[in-house]
């Protein structure tokens, strides 16, 4: 119901991959894995619709992957990441065209499908070839059947993964680091982000790196203007005045947040503002504060009851450089979709146990031999 709310414009939006025009395949793969679904549930009721989703899989697979796969060949450099995917399709298309009556056509997909699910039986001499040099089971299966059971190609392809993820994790890490980075030096009055790229040109020319992400801000990310004030005496002064005003106004909000914490704990007001204001640690300043404590410490009727959880929403880690916040964005959600993309295997699609396929294309092998025997016997 979802799917069919969707812009078809949207669905076959194009991006250049390598110098080629293509498809995504997203949308090929959701209409088989529809299909599929039909077919678990052995709903013929779906049967004409089925149909309909398969040909636009078929359409959309072909533009992504080429003809007779040349295309993801050339991308994939000889990897079969896609070869289970094309025999559930071929299967699901054996299935439509039989409960259609339209047996040659059934046979002729169902045995194409057939072949592909030889090729991807991995041989357990192979299997426990490639386990021997310390690959997991899983992984291992999938690499010979993605390459089509050699041995040589699986483990390098294994090898490269390997080292695709590790190169991932550290990426992603310097992703994060520059991200909180850019945190500290808040937007620009159009609310983008601070250039890293021009922050970087700025800093390797010998400018102070919270001076120059300043400069970049209030002017847009436009380096030649950030560059004429940081190289302007005046504007350079001001600049920094600035910085240095936020920063005292950071740490004093970061003082309050505190005094605060500690007199929801039931210390006294102002013994508690003379101890933070001495600068001492947070275990220092607990330390001086605990033996003049009250027992049983009265709060807000009002409150949650826990009031450290209310003091850390004043947390004055949140607020670095100017106001950034934006009410409309769900942060935390973006966060969480953010964590899942990036957790995806880029092959997982790809990655079918193709148990019940086999099952599903010997049952209805048989049933087309069952109808030639009749067709056969009735012509007698």
């Amino acid at each position: 119901e979802a799917f069919s709310l969707c812009d078809p414009k949207v669905l076959e939006v194009r991006y250049s991959f390598l110098e080629l025009k293509k498809f995504i395949d997203n949308v090929p793969i959701l209409q088989i894995d529809m299909v599929w679904c039909y077919f678990l549930l052995r709903d013929i009721s779906w049967l004409s619709v089925a149909g309909i989703r398969l040909e636009k899989a078929r359409e959309g697979l072909e533009r992504c992957h080429g003809k007779d796969f040349s295309r993801v060949r050339l991308l994939q450099a000889g990897c079969q990441p896609e070869l289970a995917l094309h025999m559930r399709l071929e299967l699901l298309e054996g299935v439509v065209a039989y409960h259609n009556g339209q047996l040659d056509k059934s046979k002729k997909a169902l045995t194409s499908a057939q072949a592909k699910f030889s090729q991807l039986q991995v041989p357990d001499e192979a299997l426990s070839h490639v386990m021997s040099m310390g690959f997991k089971e899983r992984d291992a299966r999938r690499a010979l059947r993605m390459n089509n059971q050699d041995i040589g190609r699986a483990v390098d392809f294994l090898f490269e993964e390997k080292a695709k993820r590790k190169q991932k994790r550290e990426d992603d890490i310097r992703h994060k680091t520059e991200i909180m980075e850019l945190k500290q030096y808040g937007v620009t009055p159009l609310k983008k982000a601070v250039n890293v790229e021009k922050l970087k040109e700025l800093v390797a020319i010998g400018f102070e790196k919270k001076l120059a992400a300043e400069a970049l801000r209030r002017n847009e990310n436009d380096f030649q203007k950030a560059l004429d004030d940081l190289t302007n005496p005046e504007t350079n002064s001001a600049i920094q005045l600035d910085i240095e005003s936020r920063k005292r106004k950071r740490e004093q909000r970061a003082v309050n947040a505190r005094i605060e914490e500690l007199v929801s704990m039931g210390f006294d007001r102002s013994r508690v503002v003379a101890v933070v204001q001495a600068g001492e640690t947070m275990e220092q300043t607990m330390s001086r504060l605990l033996p003049e404590v009250d027992p049983l410490p009265a709060f807000d009727a009002n409150s949650s009851g826990n009031p450290a959880s209310e003091a850390s929403n004043l947390n004055p880690d949140s607020v670095e450089g100017p106001s950034t916040a934006d009410e409309e964005r769900d942060v935390e959600m973006e966060d969480e979709l953010a964590r899942d993309i990036g957790k995806a295997d880029a092959l997982s699609d790809y990655d079918i146990e193709v148990t019940k396929e086999g099952e599903a294309i010997q049952e209805y092998l048989a049933l087309l031999a069952s109808t030639d025997s009749k067709e056969a016997l009735s012509s007698c």
